[in-house]
């Protein structure tokens, strides 16, 4: 009888093993957490850079728009510019011309002053050409200028004021030489033939 109490007791000491369709449980489990694993960092990598792709195309537009817009400016500014020196040069050319005459080719100095010229400035100076060339061949007079400096001091459409300033040396039979500063506002017209002279005024 102490045999069989003692086995009874070990018999009941024994751990209680868990029966196999606990075990099963469990794989069950582990698999339906797999199913819920978020989705692959790639696929949302792809989705991102497709989304992307019409703001890239849409920045590339207006990047190469602003681009040609501030070329067409920079153009712009250049023919301006160019159109600007070329008043300041027509308007340096013609107080040359009206201040450099020499006696001993009067007539090919008044008309070099005359192609250069358009408009009532051309007709008054034309009528007034050959007094003038006959008071210079009688004195024997000649002068030459020389620009000490001239700027652009407006526009207006196809025109522009220019003041120029000239140093001339004068000098007849029987004087002395003698050298004058004068400041002129000469006024520049853009015509077929190009930009002459219209107006000219001394000014202080």
């Amino acid at each position: 009888m102490a045999a069989d109490a003692a086995a009874a007791s070990l018999q009941e000491s024994r751990p209680t093993l868990l029966p196999e369709h606990c075990h099963d449980t469990g794989d069950d489990e582990l698999a339906g957490h797999a199913n819920d694993a978020p989705a692959s960092p790639i696929i949302g990598q792809r989705g991102r850079t497709r989304a992307s792709l019409p703001m890239a195309v849409v920045l590339c537009i207006v990047c190469a728009g602003l681009g040609g817009w501030l070329g067409f400016r920079a153009w712009q500014v250049d023919q301006l510019s160019a159109v600007h020196a070329r008043w300041v040069q027509v308007a340096r050319q013609g107080a040359l011309n009206l201040t450099t005459i020499d006696h001993s080719r009067v007539d090919a100095d008044v008309q070099r002053i005359l192609d250069s010229s358009t408009g009532r400035f051309r007709e008054d100076f034309q009528n007034r050409s050959q007094p003038f060339v006959d008071v210079v061949k009688r004195a024997q007079s000649k002068s030459e200028g020389a620009i000490t400096e001239a700027a652009l001091e407006s526009t207006s459409g196809d025109s522009a004021q220019v003041l120029v300033a000239v140093s001339v040396r004068t000098w007849a039979v029987g004087t002395q030489q003698d050298t004058k500063s004068w400041r002129m506002r000469i006024q520049v017209q853009n015509t077929g033939d190009g930009a002459k002279i219209s107006n000219v005024e001394f000014v202080p």
